[in-house]
């Protein structure tokens, strides 16, 4: 039977001691998982000849704005003067469940973070997106890391359906996520041209961080999580 598609949200919110609070709604496209964006024109800095990435696939001619830089501009400009240290109560409505947890600054921008990065339509980043959908709010790195792993899997499982070729050994897995780790490492070099404090910038090293950590388990066989199959 197919099952009718409904538009997938995330509310997050910001709560600081304060009293004072940041809203971010995200929307997905119900058929396509991409991240819905406000209409407000991208900044400078997210233009797409600015900071480009190596391995951008993007055509200059046909893209005016590097599209993960366009769909965090107003994130970013939000906490361009927040410390990463601060603290807060961050909490996720989905349409599925609400998380919340007392955090800083720079863990909950890298959980909102990570689902624009991954459903703005970046070649790139379109190996993360299967996760974004089914985002899972304040994840630790072992939680990610079996995450991360678990949907490559399913995605080389489909692709052998496809009578595609498949990776179950995960021999491409670190070319992947070393572009992962390229983009990344562009969206530093443009968000350190508007933030003059640490928030945002330390979110994007959280997130990078651990793609060189999943990098890293593959390297060593996964041992971390081997543990759980034994």
């Amino acid at each position: 039977m197919k099952q009718t598609m409904t538009e997938t949200t995330f509310n997050y919110c910001f709560d600081f001691p304060d009293n004072s609070k940041k809203r971010f709604l995200i929307k997905l496209d119900p058929n396509t998982f991409e991240y819905k964006p406000s209409n407000s024109t991208p900044p400078d800095w997210a233009l797409l000849g600015i900071a480009r990435c190596e391995c951008c696939r993007l055509d200059l001619s046909e893209n005016d704005y590097c599209p993960i830089a366009a769909n965090i501009a107003d994130l970013v400009f939000s906490f361009k003067d927040t410390a990463s240290h601060k603290s807060c109560m961050v909490s996720c409505i989905s349409t599925a469940r609400t998380c919340s947890k007392d955090t800083t600054v720079q863990e909950g921008l890298a959980s909102i973070m990570g689902i624009i990065m991954a459903t703005s339509g970046c070649p790139s980043m379109s190996i993360l997106k299967p996760m974004a959908c089914y985002h899972l709010p304040f994840a630790t790195v072992e939680e990610s890391m079996y995450r991360s792993v678990s949907a490559y899997l399913l995605r080389q499982y489909f692709s052998h359906r496809k009578g595609e070729n498949c990776d179950f050994f995960m021999h491409r897995i670190q070319e992947y996520y070393s572009e992962v780790q390229q983009v990344n490492g562009g969206i530093l070099k443009r968000i350190n041209m508007t933030s003059e404090m640490d928030a945002d910038k330390n979110a994007i090293v959280t997130l990078n961080a651990l793609a060189q950590i999943l990098v890293m388990e593959v390297d060593e066989d996964l041992d971390s999580l081997k543990r759980l199959f034994s």
